[in-house]
């Protein structure tokens, strides 16, 4: 229905305007008016599409103002102008009311209306081109060629710069914009007017003087924008464009918006064919080079342009007729805005690339995406991405799916470091060869994470990639990986983030599933970790009591005496003879006895301990450090468990004499028997708490803690490691009280609170020795007493009264019980200096103990020796437990509460020694200090020393 209408119309028009000629016939009035209808049609097929939004508004605005600045016409006919636009606004029957009122606008533009040439301008026939040739016949004797210019309809190819506009519109007089249609061009049969070329005929003094015409300019420009030198506008330099003297000002501005994009190809050109080594570089050269190739299809269309328009060229009329062709200088600007928009934003592009690679380069790209506010900026950087992306794709495709590192020039934010240690800093002790192939093979690199992906999902990516690579080389399960590669791996590429995101999500969930089966199940991990606990940190109690009790005969000996097949064969003895025979084979054969470092005056108990050997790759979660910290815990615990071995002999001998050797000696020496059983009970005491301390509040705590974050789901081995690493910090600090503190080299530095408990747990067993001595006294005393009364009942049956002289003689000899003890007497025990040693006693005790052979003096110096332990073990546990109030830890408050349940003790706080002195070894060597610098000012401290003497031996007192 609409095209019957519009050839109605047509037909209406074409009777109209093509009336009959003087003396002709209806055949050829008929052959004319279907040619020039024939004509309107072909001229509405192949008229181009207006990129103007359609607005009836504007255009009558423009009619308007075009009205009011025509001096010419009369201001009725404005008026009448505007009085009728709303009447015409208001037809409802008219549809096209912009089109209509944009023909009449450019109509008026019209100099004359020359009904015949309107009627055949343009003509041609169906089938021909529209500016090649004329139709013979009366329709070419008057009628002259219009030449429509057109702007080039794809200035880039499709993925270049968006379409600039295809029709020309002609300004109004008063705002200054482009557009010239309608322009009649000189008639076909007269010459074209052309512009010599200065390729042929050079360059001289004359032409230099000369201003250039327009066309000339015109007629150099392609040439120009390509970056080459031409008469005109040469190129002195890669970066200066030389313009012609003697110009107008406005021509000189528009030749200077031309320059820019001349200058900007000739550099990104240059840019292009660099080299760079870069996958990611050498693709955004490839992707500036696509740019540029459909930049140069624009130029190869306006070329076209502008020598169309330079052969319908007028010489008669002024400036050649120029703006008539309607091609010029201000009409190229326009045609060229958006690719200098183009180039100028790749200029940008390349200079920011010289200085950045991979993940960074992209990240400056997608900044113009992502952060700016012009929509043919953001569209172009998104065209860009499309294409310079490709190589990081493929390398993510490969790490994700293969978990192979494909990087040769370093671009992707993953990267292998050197393996070469480069002297830089110590070597962390915590890294061991296997280690290293988990933490230490693979880095990410943050600087490198492309601004495309965000930081959480770069790190999901790095554990994918790194969970293959070690399921493949140290799980050995390359076939599950090869599996899984040709199930799940597929195209990556840029602008589809869902496919992405859920092709990483199911990757991130298979690989970790996958391996931490593999540790689980083919590895046992966990095993291991339950065997650590069990052995090394004292979980499986009878297997370390019957391990003491085998092993204390041959521990008592010194080190250097210590057979390691025999500590081997009664680990075996323990085993077998524990639930621990129940346990795994492989967690038991891991497990065995070594001897540390020997030093001199060591005994069996001091060097021996537990090892618990892992290999690859279980030695990812218990690493050397790690192996490391349950030795340092074991023999904390293995020395706590040998106090309260010891003191459980004493206790259980004490209590068995008490019914026997002791109760008949209790008239010289149940004082001393009580209040040694009062000071082994305190001590025994101490050792439980400490004990359940130890391993109930932190190593059942901490285990408690590790499960639930090994079992949770979606754990990581990562996870697993930080868990290991947390669960050995909370033991090392908590259960050593505080001692957890390691040095850059991994040395461990000890806390005060390890050294107190060295020394309260040495004095313990110095005591311990000492009942043992007081209690070979006792049996000593009790032999004697009874060898006295068998010798008077004999001599009694003899009829004789008393002893005889022989028989005393026996009787005050030296017995080997009391000879036995005399050692423990020493106050240097093996070897130890005096200044070192925790069990003091005074010189005039010991010359007195030494000096005299006869029982009482014995007697005195076991009396003087208990004594002194028993208020240096007090004055001890009362700083230790001072120290305790003060911690921030709630657990170590509690330990100081629970051993001091009953208030027994008076906790007090240690005062602060000055700075730069040690503080003394033992309370006796500090009063010693204090009576040495008595009268003395200036030898700080020794005052502060002896009071704190003083109030140990007030609260020996009370007590």
């Amino acid at each position: 229905m609409g095209d019957q209408r519009v050839d109605n119309a047509l037909t209406a028009l074409v009777e109209i305007l093509v009336p009959s000629l003087n003396d002709e016939d209806a055949a050829s009035l008929d052959e004319r008016r279907d040619d020039a209808l024939a004509l309107a049609k072909d001229i509405l097929e192949s008229h181009p599409k207006s990129s103007v939004v359609p607005d009836v508004n504007h255009i009558a605005d423009i009619i308007k103002r075009k009205l009011q600045l025509n001096r010419d016409r009369d201001t009725e006919e404005a008026d009448r102008v505007s009085q009728l636009l709303p009447r015409l606004l208001e037809q409802p029957v008219l549809n096209h009311k912009w089109a209509i009122l944009s023909l009449l606008n450019e109509l008026a533009d019209l100099d004359s209306v020359d009904v015949d040439a309107l009627a055949l301008n343009g003509h041609r026939p169906r089938g021909s081109s529209p500016h090649n040739g004329r139709r013979a016949g009366p329709l070419n004797t008057s009628s002259q060629e219009q030449y429509h210019p057109r702007a080039p309809e794809n200035p880039l190819s499709t993925n270049g710069l968006p379409q600039m506009p295809t029709r020309d519109t002609r300004p109004s007089r008063g705002r200054g914009t482009l557009g010239d249609v309608g322009r009649r061009s000189p008639p076909w049969n007269e010459p074209a007017v052309t512009t010599p070329d200065p390729k042929e005929e050079g360059e001289s003094d004359m032409m230099k003087m000369t201003k250039p015409t327009e066309t000339a300019l015109l007629h150099d420009l392609p040439f120009t924008l390509q970056g080459l030198s031409t008469t005109y506008l040469p190129f002195p330099s890669r970066s200066t464009l030389k313009l012609p003297p003697l110009l107008p000002l406005p021509v000189i501005s528009l030749l200077h918006t031309l320059a820019e994009p001349s200058l900007l190809y000739r550099v990104l050109s240059d840019f292009v064919d660099s080299r760079d080594e870069g996958l990611v570089g050498q693709s955004l050269r490839s992707a500036i080079g696509m740019e540029l190739r459909s930049y140069l299809g624009l130029l190869a269309t306006l070329e076209g342009e502008i020598r169309r328009a330079i052969a319908t060229v007028n010489p008669e009329e002024p400036r050649g007729g120029i703006g008539k062709a309607g091609v010029t200088l201000k009409r190229c600007v326009v045609w060229t805005r958006e690719a200098t928009m183009g180039l100028r934003l790749m200029s940008l592009m390349a200079e920011e690339a010289k200085s950045r690679k991979g993940g960074q380069l992209i990240t400056m790209i997608h900044s113009f995406s992502s952060s700016h506010g012009d929509p043919f900026v953001a569209a172009f950087a998104e065209r860009m991405l499309t294409k310079l992306t490709r190589p990081f794709y493929d390398m993510l495709r490969q790490w994700i799916y293969n978990g192979e590192l494909s990087d040769p020039y370093h671009e992707f934010f993953v990267h292998e470091p050197s393996p070469k240690h480069d002297g830089s800093g110590p070597i962390d002790p915590r890294r061991a060869p296997a280690t290293s192939v988990w933490e230490d093979k693979y880095k990410m690199e943050v600087d490198m994470i492309p601004s495309i992906i965000t930081e959480e999902f770069a790190r999901k990516v790095f554990l994918i990639g790194k969970s293959l690579n070690f399921i493949r080389y140290s799980c050995g399960d390359s076939s599950w990986v090869e599996a899984y590669c040709k199930d799940a791996s597929r195209e990556l590429h840029y602008g589809d983030t869902a496919t992405l995101e859920s092709s990483i999500d199911k990757a991130y969930k298979t690989t970790m599933a996958r391996l931490i089966h593999l540790m689980d199940n083919k590895f046992q991990l966990f095993e291991h970790l339950r065997a650590l606990k069990k052995y090394l940190l004292l979980g499986q109690g009878d297997f370390i009591a019957l391990l003491m009790e085998s092993l204390a005969s041959n521990l008592d000996r010194p080190a250097g005496s210590q057979q390691r097949h025999t500590l081997t064969a009664q680990l075996e003895y323990a085993i077998r003879g524990s639930n621990a025979q129940y346990d795994s084979p492989e967690a038991l054969r891991r497990l065995d006895a070594r001897l540390l470092d020997l030093s001199h005056g060591e005994s069996g108990w001091d060097v021996f301990t537990l090892e618990y050997k892992v290999d690859a790759p279980v030695d990812v979660v218990i690493t050397a450090w790690a192996s490391k910290e349950y030795l340092v815990v074991f023999n904390f615990l293995w020395r706590i468990k040998r106090v309260e071995f010891a003191l459980g002999s004493t206790w259980r001998r004490c209590m068995t004499g008490a019914r026997g050797v002791l109760a008949t000696i209790e008239d010289s020496q149940s004082k001393d028997w009580k209040h040694a059983r009062c000071c082994i009970a305190e001590m025994i005491h101490f050792v439980n708490q400490l004990q359940y301390y130890i391993l109930f509040e932190v190593i059942e705590a901490s285990w408690d803690q590790l499960e639930a974050a090994t079992t949770k789901p979606g754990a990581t081995l990562d996870d697993l490691i930080e868990a290991h690493t947390a669960y050995l910090k909370a033991i090392t600090h908590k259960g050593l009280l505080g001692s957890a503190r390691s040095s850059a080299t991994g040395s461990r530095e000890d806390s005060f609170f390890t050294s107190q408990l060295h020394h309260i747990l040495k004095t313990m067993l110095a005591y311990k020795d000492v009942v043992d001595g007081l209690y070979s006294f006792s049996v000593t005393e009790f032999t004697r007493r009874q060898e006295k009364n068998a010798r008077l009942e004999t001599g009694t049956a003899k009829g004789r009264r008393g002893l005889a002289d022989d028989d005393d003689d026996d009787l005050h000899s030296p017995s080997p019980n009391l000879a036995a003890a005399k050692p423990l007497l020493n106050p240097n025990p093996n070897g130890i200096s005096r200044a070192e040693s925790p069990f003091p006693i005074s010189t005039g005790a010991l010359a007195a103990t030494t000096a005299a052979d006869s029982t009482d003096a014995i007697l005195s110096a076991l009396r003087l020796r208990l004594g002194e332990l028993s208020k240096d073990f007090r004055t001890r546990v009362n700083v230790l437990l001072g120290d305790l109030m003060v911690q921030p830890d709630a657990d170590m408050k509690f330990l100081g509460v629970v051993m001091n349940f009953n208030d027994v003790y008076t906790p007090r706080k240690r005062r602060r020694e000055r700075a730069g002195k040690q503080p003394p070894g033992t309370v006796k060597e500090r009063e010693r200090e204090g009576e040495n610098g008595k009268g003395k000012e200036g030898e700080g401290g020794k005052e502060e020393v002896r009071e704190e003497a003083k109030d140990g031996e007030k609260e020996q007192g009370k007590s």
